[in-house]
């Protein structure tokens, strides 16, 4: 059991399986065997195998496609490492329960249920109707003082993603996009990367929303110093304690998308990453959970250059390159049809066998 787990977060951990080889090899026989040549789908095949193979042999039509979105907001945001102004969260979940933003399009056009949830938004939203409510602070702290969360912070919202991972169990949901908004979320992400992989700040830090040439190289400085402040070097790299980086350097969203990925995991729910935030919660609950790997799908590599970084850690490859730049779960939406179509070929195409059709002679 890793050190600061929850009764709740231990147990969940405990029941994460790797899918069994069986399926893998069975999805990939009957591959083999449909009017193609061999291989000729390229990754699609390799995507319905795995897909298959998590859903132990049966996709389960129609899929349940889900997306999740988390916003919080960043107490970093007070050393000026954002272009937009922190209300900019709380205006953009507004934007999203009144269905204007980007998200909200893709989602409708390819039938994914959307969950907006506030973990951490510097705001009182009310009783909006359509959001769910789940504040664990306003706001994390800002990490350049000070850890970014208290153990019981970070815990909260890690369960709040494991409780909502239960949730789409019971929904019966088999596809599930991660996402997210929070100004200054980068700056977190770009922490976070630079720690698990040991790569120096300046290549993994991007220009988030859009930073000048100025701001940027004022934000890089922001990064090396928050890593001096909390972390040694012995704690990069594979000596990365995934927990303690969390607390100290990570978002509310995060830690809460974090729960999501090692709870859809414990449910062999297969999850999409959207961008460079959702990916650096995913390899997060990779280091706590090395098996998680067998469950994501990357959706897309977008323009911040730390999210190749974090792929290249996961050991994944991007359905999509688009050079976005979004988040909101919007590249990993994108990736669903995708996904569907892979599983679509490999359910409904004819075998050799059955279309009366000549196997390769050599």
């Amino acid at each position: 059991m890793i050190a600061g787990t929850s009764g709740m977060l231990a147990e969940f951990l405990e029941e994460i399986v790797v899918p069994d080889p069986a399926f893998l090899e069975q999805a990939r026989t009957r591959l083999d065997h449909l009017t193609k040549p061999p291989g000729s789908l390229g990754r699609l095949e390799d995507i319905a195998a795995r897909f298959v193979a998590i859903r132990k042999g049966n996709p389960e039509w129609p899929l349940r496609k889900a997306a999740y979105v988390f916003a919080a907001d960043h107490g970093i945001v007070a050393e000026g490492v954002s272009a937009y102004p922190k209300e900019v969260t709380r205006q953009m979940v507004l934007n999203f329960l009144e269905e204007g933003a980007a998200i909200n399009v893709l989602a409708r056009l390819h039938h994914a249920e959307l969950t907006v949830v506030d973990v951490g938004v510097d705001a009182d939203f009310g009783d909006l109707l359509g959001l769910l409510q789940r504040k664990v602070r306003l706001g994390t702290r800002n990490m350049l003082h000070e850890p970014a969360m208290t153990e019981d912070e970070m815990l909260g919202a890690l369960q709040i993603g494991l409780e909502l991972a239960t949730g789409a169990q019971e929904k019966r949901q088999t596809l599930i996009a991660v996402g997210e908004m929070g100004i200054g979320n980068t700056t977190t992400a770009s922490v976070i990367t630079a720690v698990l992989t040991g790569q120096p700040p300046a290549l993994v830090t991007g220009k988030g929303t859009g930073l000048e040439k100025r701001a940027y190289e004022h934000k890089i400085r922001i990064v090396d110093a928050v890593i001096k402040k909390h972390f040694r070097q012995k704690h990069f790299g594979k000596n990365a304690q995934p927990l303690e980086v969390l607390r100290c350097v990570g978002g509310l969203e995060i830690a809460a998308m974090v729960g999501l990925v090692l709870g859809a995991t414990r449910y062999q729910i297969p999850v999409i990453t959207d961008g460079f935030i959702s990916t650096a919660a995913a390899a997060l609950a990779y280091t706590i959970e090395p098996r998680v790997k067998e469950y994501l799908f990357a959706g897309h590599c977008s323009q911040e250059p730390g999210h190749r970084f974090l792929l290249e850690y996961l050991g994944l490859d991007p359905i999509l390159m688009l050079e976005m730049r979004l988040g909101e779960g919007t590249g990993a939406v994108l990736a669903m049809p995708i996904i569907e179509s892979a599983l679509r070929l490999y359910t409904d195409m004819a075998t050799f066998a059955s279309a009366g059709v000549s196997g390769a002679s050599v």
